[in-house]
């Protein structure tokens, strides 16, 4: 498999779909296209009919959009187990991976993905409140309900976890406060070792893109 995924400090979505893979112990090769080049769109044409990011790459299979990809990760690495065994939880886990997919969109919008910056507060207004309420209590409710099988949503690492990952580093970035149980979860999946992986490489990036960092000057903490 080949993975292709943009600048890690901003890019969301590729955390996603490299989250799921790495996480799951699932080989890939990866090819990183830069925000900042002036050739990106031409470049991720080259693997996606959409010029966007992530793409995977399997063989004469191409797959773009990330909840596309674990999908179909999920199924060719079946022993993965990237959803959960039960099929009441599973549908649960698909609701709110495509809950995050396409909502959120205040707390998108104010507050970016942005791993290197530390910006607290900035971004917040009364809608972007609502988004984190809402996110708060899909955690709450969810952990109530599998925190006894482990650490993560649904107990074990599902994809869920990984949907969710961008939100938890938006968290750290504008440092939101969350209520001490949900609080536990988005540690736990700050310090597994993928996550810690991603997060060292965003701040090795050093790349500036202006559009992306609506809150600092270029060389700016």
């Amino acid at each position: 498999m080949k993975l292709v995924i943009g600048n890690r400090n901003y890019s969301s979505w590729s955390l996603r779909a490299w989250l799921v893979l790495r996480q799951a112990a699932i080989p890939f090769d990866e090819i990183r296209l830069s925000f900042l080049s002036p050739t990106f769109k031409q470049d991720a044409l080259r693997h996606s009919p959409t010029g966007r990011v992530p793409v995977l790459v399997d063989g004469d299979v191409t797959v773009w959009d990330s909840l596309a990809i674990a999908e179909y990760v999920a199924e060719r690495c079946a022993s993965a187990q990237l959803w959960p065994a039960d099929i009441a939880a599973r549908a649960r886990a698909r609701s709110v991976c495509a809950e995050m997919h396409a909502g959120f969109t205040n707390l998108r919008s104010q507050m970016p993905m942005n791993i290197a910056a530390t910006l607290p507060q900035r971004g917040w207004n009364i809608a972007v409140q609502g988004d984190i309420d809402r996110i708060v209590d899909i955690w709450t409710e969810l952990r109530s309900r599998h925190g006894a099988h482990g650490a993560f949503l649904f107990g074990r690492f599902t994809i869920a976890d990984a949907f969710f990952a961008p939100v938890i580093a938006r968290f750290r970035t504008y440092a939101v406060d969350l209520p001490a149980g949900v609080a536990r979860y988005a540690q736990a999946v700050w310090d597994t070792a993928a996550m810690q992986e991603w997060v060292a490489a965003a701040a090795a990036e050093r790349e500036f893109v202006a559009e992306d960092e609506p809150y600092r000057r270029p060389g700016a903490a």
